[in-house]
């Protein structure tokens, strides 16, 4: 007889959940417009249906856009669901804070908090309806600089005209929480020039759908391929407060 992935394994409601945001035709002349997150959200979109999540995928949002769509999406989470939060377009720290920009972001860092949202509030208010477990996803570390042409372009992230790449910082994750960065605390993210997705989310999208792994098995072997294909450029970077053991994006019989 087959066996199964044991109940402890798998969502207690059965449900699986997914966000999935892509932004790249920033409107500020002074932040750079991106290549591939129309392709990455798309894409992420397609593998997550095919291994059995119910997905929202906006595209190009504004600020009370994103806000909008991050509540209704908290609303609809109940306890025991597998809950997943995929962004690829450009990202900012703050004050300590990870910033996810949209559309309309207008660069003033003195405004930051009211046109950009903070990614520590986006997983406290996902974790705060108890899901069985709460995963982010964001390669978003994709570093501009204004003006500035010795800079590589081929990144994302946002930066100032004078300083090097900062990227995102390191932060706390939530109980039962694990997030994802495409680099480093600190480092920037490659965009994938001349190719379809940025280089995380290819690896993301080979590697997800990878049946009965748990997932930060899959997130290792993610980690070491885009090692191997940055010549160690860029290096995925892992928090996690999990409670539960053998998470399985894929379960499936065996």
């Amino acid at each position: 007889m087959a066996s199964q992935p044991r109940i402890s394994d798998m969502p207690v409601s059965g449900r699986k959940l997914a966000l999935v945001i892509g932004i790249w035709n920033y409107q500020n002349e002074k932040v750079r417009k991106l290549t591939n997150p129309g392709n990455d959200a798309t894409d992420i979109t397609c593998v997550l249906e095919r291994i059995g999540f119910s997905v929202t995928t906006k595209l190009n949002l504004t600020y009370w856009d994103m806000a909008k769509i991050c509540d209704d999406f908290r609303k609809i989470i109940q306890p025991g669901d597998m809950v997943l939060f995929y962004y690829a377009g450009h990202g900012k720290q703050w004050k300590e804070q990870n910033y996810l920009l949209p559309i309309d972001f207008d660069d003033a860092e003195k405004n930051l908090n009211k046109n950009a949202i903070p990614v520590d509030s986006i997983l406290y208010d996902f974790s705060d309806r108890e899901p069985f477990v709460t995963i982010f996803l964001l390669d978003c570390c994709r570093e501009y600089h204004v003006r500035n042409d010795n800079i590589d372009t081929n990144t994302r992230g946002v930066g100032n005209t004078d300083s090097k790449s900062s990227g995102f910082k390191a932060m706390d994750a939530q109980a039962g929480s694990l997030i994802a960065f495409a680099c480093a605390p600190g480092a920037i993210a490659n965009e994938g020039e001349g190719e379809r997705n940025g280089l995380f989310t290819k690896y993301l999208l080979k590697h997800l759908p990878t049946p009965n792994e748990d997932i930060r098995m899959v997130l290792a072997d993610i980690t070491k391929e885009v090692m191997i294909k940055s010549n160690t450029k860029q290096i995925p970077f892992l928090i996690a407060a999990l409670i539960q053991r053998n998470i399985y994006l894929c379960g499936q019989p065996q």
